[in-house]
């Protein structure tokens, strides 16, 4: 599988570099003074500094029973990388949009999930399937 590219904006770079590079542990690539690449979970992340009145806030759509922020972004983890993520920001007092938990548990399609904010209020998620290949199944 190919890398996904995506850069999102932000307000306080400096914020959010120690955000995805300390928080999340993503390693830091090329960078300005105006933008900061993260190796996130394999994938390239682009964090682009802009004016405030430039980002939109996002709005949140409910599915079983909680408020999934939209738009949002993550990457599907391994089930031993997820769990110790989940523990780390647990540790380190993220506050979660949706708490780690277990969606469709014995169903097709089983997986653990979890949303936070980024300290723009970018939403992330992050999920693992046990069998990677219910990703796609009905």
């Amino acid at each position: 599988m190919n890398p996904f590219h995506l850069a999102i904006p932000v307000v306080d770079l400096e914020k959010c570099r120690k955000f995805y590079g300390e928080v999340l542990g993503c390693p830091e690539g090329r960078s300005s003074s105006h933008w900061v690449d993260f190796n996130f979970f394999g994938h390239q992340l682009v964090i682009h500094q802009k004016e405030a009145a430039l980002i939109e806030k996002p709005v949140s759509n409910p599915v079983d029973g909680h408020d999934v922020p939209v738009p949002h972004f993550g990457v599907v983890l391994d089930w031993d990388v997820w769990t110790e993520l989940s523990e780390n920001l647990k540790a380190k007092n993220i506050k979660f949009v949706i708490a780690p938990y277990l969606r469709f548990e014995g169903e097709v399609g089983e997986q653990a999930t979890m949303f936070f904010l980024d300290p723009e209020g970018n939403a992330l998620e992050f999920k693992s399937f046990k069998d990677i290949s219910q990703l796609f199944a009905k």
